[in-house]
Parts: C-alpha cells; sequence; structure tokens
C-alpha cells in the first residue's frame, strides 16, 4: 500500500521532528567558524633548546641548540606553531598538520615505528582542513573550519594516565571530540583542554586534580570520585551566572599548564585552577575549583587581551601592548629584574617595546613586540632563551641568531625544554 504521503489528492505529511534537527545540522555543518587567535601569516619554524626526543624537528643527529635553527622538513609555510611538553605541532597553510618529538603517549597522532620518523616533522592523516591546534604535556588537539574538535595521545594525573576521551585509553590516531555545538577556539594545558563554543561558551575536558576544569566540586576531581574518569574526559560546559545578569559568555579562552583564564563579554576576566604562587591572581593560594571572577584584574583604564602561563607563573598583556607577570619568581621567570619577589597581582615588565603576544614555558617566558621582535626571560638551563649558554636571565632580553637576521617573529610557543617561533622575511608578511 502506497504511503499516505504519496496518494494523490492527499498533501504531503509533516516532516518529521527528526527530519528538522537533521537539516539544522546540515545547516550548522556549512559555517565557517572564525577567532582573533587563528593563525593566518605564513611563515618558516625555527627551533631551540633540548632535542633529546626528536622535539626540534631537526633529525636524529641534532639534540640540542643553543641558538634558533631552521626547521627544514617542513615541505609548507606554516599558520600556527605549538610546542608540547616534549613534542611539536605545525599547522601548515594548507590546513595539514605536521607534527615530531615524543610519541609515547600518542601525541604526534601518527605512526612512528620507522626508526628516526619521530625526530622530523610528518604529516598526520586528518581529511579536514584544520584552522587552529593546541599542545599539551601528552595530547594534541586540532580545530576545523567546520569548528569540529580532533584529539589524539592521553591526558594524566600525578597517578599516571587517565585516557583521552574513555577511561585509561590513549589514542595514537585523531578521535573526533563528541559536541553538538560548533567550537571556534581550543587552548591545552598540560593536561587539560579548553573549548570555547560558537555560542560563548566553555566546555573542558581532562585532569581536574587543580581544579582546572572549573565545572567539579573538588570531592570529583581525583579520577572523578564515585561518578569515575568519565566525568572528566567527556568535555562539560562550565556553568557560571552574574548576579543580575544571568548566564556568563565569554569570547576568549587561555590556558596555564594547571590553570584557565577566560575573558567575559563584558570584558571581566574569570579564573580557575592552581594558584600556589598567586599565578591566578587570587589573594589566597588555595587551589580554585569553580571559576571566579579575578578582582586582580579589574582596571578600568585597560583591558587585557591575552593570557599565558607557566608551570608557576602567568603572563598577561593589555590592550597597550603592556605586559605583566605575577605568580612564582625564582629563575627570573617574571622578568622583574634579580631582586624581582612573588607577584600575586599582575605587575608591569618595564623595558619593552609594544607587545602584540605572550608565551610561557615551564619556567620561562616570552613577549612578541609588533615591530616582529622576541623577547625571552626565565631559565636557562634547558637553553631555551637563544642568550647561547645556560644562565638564567632576570629581564627580557632580545633573542638572536642567524636565522633571526632580517625576519621578523610573528609568534613564539614554548615547552618543558625546547622553544618554538615562527618567523617570516622582513617585509614579506
Amino acid at each position: 500500500m502506497e504511503s499516505q504521503d504519496t496518494m494523490p489528492g492527499k498533501k504531503p505529511a509533516k516532516r518529521s521532528k527528526d527530519h528538522v534537527v537533521e537539516k539544522k545540522q546540515e545547516e550548522s555543518k556549512k559555517i565557517k567558524i572564525s577567532h582573533s587567535s587563528h593563525g593566518t601569516v605564513a611563515g618558516n619554524v625555527l627551533t631551540l633548546g633540548q632535542g633529546d626526543v626528536g622535539q626540534l624537528g631537526l633529525g636524529e643527529n641534532v639534540l640540542e641548540r643553543k641558538k634558533p635553527a631552521f626547521v627544514k622538513l617542513l615541505p609548507e609555510k606554516m599558520v600556527q606553531v605549538e610546542a608540547g611538553g616534549m613534542h611539536t605541532v605545525c599547522l601548515g597553510l594548507t590546513g595539514n598538520i605536521y607534527t615530531f618529538g615524543c610519541n609515547d603517549e600518542g601525541a604526534l597522532g601518527r605512526d612512528t615505528s620507522q626508526e628516526g620518523s619521530d625526530m622530523v616533522p610528518v604529516r598526520i592523516t586528518l581529511n579536514e582542513h584544520v584552522v587552529q591546534v593546541s599542545a599539551g604535556d601528552s595530547h594534541t588537539a586540532a580545530l576545523t573550519d567546520l569548528g569540529r574538535v580532533y584529539i589524539w595521545g592521553s591526558f594524566r594525573d600525578n597517578n599516571g594516565v587517565i585516557g583521552l576521551l574513555e577511561p585509561m585509553k590513549t589514542s595514537t590516531l585523531p578521535q573526533q571530540v563528541p559536541l553538538d555545538v560548533p567550537i571556534v577556539k581550543i587552548a591545552s594545558g598540560n593536561d587539560h583542554l579548553a573549548l570555547l563554543s560558537i555560542d560563548g561558551d566553555i566546555f573542558t575536558s581532562g585532569c581536574g586534580d587543580q581544579g582546572q576544569l572549573g565545572r567539579l566540586a573538588e570531592c570529583f576531581t581525583n579520577r572523578g570520585g564515585r561518578r569515575g574518569l568519565e566525568l572528566l574526559l567527556i568535555p562539560n560546559i562550565l556553568r557560571l551566572k552574574a548576579k543580575g545578569s544571568g548566564k556568563v559568555k565569554f569570547h576568549d579562552v587561555f590556558c596555564g599548564a594547571y590553570c584557565t583564564f577566560a575573558i567575559s563579554k563584558e570584558g571581566h576576566v574569570y579564573g580557575f585552577g592552581l594558584s600556589n604562587y598567586h599565578q591566578l591572581g587570587t589573594p589566597g593560594t588555595a587551589a580554585c575549583y569553580s571559576a571566579h571572577k579575578l578582582t586582580a584584574f579589574k582596571n578600568s583604564t585597560k583591558s587585557w587581551v591575552k593570557f599565558s602561563g607557566g608551570q608557576h607563573h602567568t603572563l598577561c598583556l593589555d590592550s597597550e601592548g603592556k605586559v605583566y607577570s605575577l605568580g612564582r619568581s625564582e629563575y627570573g621567570r617574571l622578568g622583574l629584574g634579580e631582586h624581582g619577589s612573588e607577584k600575586s597581582i599582575p605587575t608591569l615588565i618595564h623595558g619593552l617595546p609594544v607587545i602584540t603576544s605572550v608565551a610561557c614555558g615551564a619556567s620561562v617566558s616570552f613577549a612578541v613586540s609588533k615591530d616582529g621582535r622576541a623577547f625571552a626571560w626565565g631559565m636557562g638551563t634547558n637553553l631555551q632563551l637563544s642568550t647561547g649558554d645556560d644562565d638564567d636571565v632576570w629581564s627580557p632580553v632580545q633573542m638572536s641568531g642567524q636565522q633571526l637576521e632580517n625576519r621578523e617573529v610573528l609568534s613564539v610557543s614554548s615547552g618543558g625544554q625546547h622553544t618554538v617561533l615562527l618567523v617570516a622575511d622582513r617585509g614579506q608578511s
């Protein structure tokens, strides 16, 4: 018997709700997402520091560089470079991803069984156009132009591997993160991931031990407590209400090693996670397990535009191009001079020109100026600062080296023991 909606003289049956949902999903797939953090200017990649597990991308024979070295084996210009704990991720102009370094828990997202293949850049297989990447200690994430997120590697806590999307399961190849809303920005801490949606919501996943997920009571942060690891590993929304104005919506998010910063659409700064050296700007040193509006960043004369966090310190950039630091002072990581002490509020770093971006490694700090110079300070042990020796640097110094001559620096990223720069020939960017 013919169905009612095909019988002659009958009106077509109403379309089911499922069909409407499918149509909406199809329409959402066509949305091309954008965010001010996406790299658009292409350049070449330089690396320096320690490379004993291949994170410099210079081959098996180069395990250390005191000055920035050109990564020759990348087949195209890059628009973003990210240093993980012991691996490096490069995003090409074509939307392809190249990785090198430590692959013990799958952070490279590709097969490295061929000897030496982890020490040089190789493209990973992900047949979508990627617009942003992020990297942590043992994980990597990628954001596509349609707002989908892929992740590979593993999250860890103080006791070892906790998994990635499923408890105790690592992944050596990209897996799609199960979300039904387009994401416009991704950010990685050492072992957590923050995702900013097109609607201004923040989703978090990964290790929550120090409160860096911002959405769990302390009793659930250790491996999910009685509710299990799924509570940590499946990205979930940060629910936050402001007095009198309802749900807080965000326009940017940043991760420190063990903490998260978020800027609301009204310009307020929120933070959660580890603050044992006041790196969140909180009055006390207790971890924050829920999002706190950070009064240390309240200032009617300026707005905050970028944050980057190391193991125990934070760099902040304001809309005027000035850099501030707070947190632990050892090894010079705050850039406040040899007699600088721990800071619980953002403290201006003197001697820098107008800055457009900041970056932290574990115990090192970097700033990129509007005129394309890079400045570095902090622990010198791993040769990440380009000074040529392993002395600590207590105030910003301009990075130098043959490969930086006649080139402007577009961005810097720093990991546990190495630093990566994206550079362009002067006049080319």
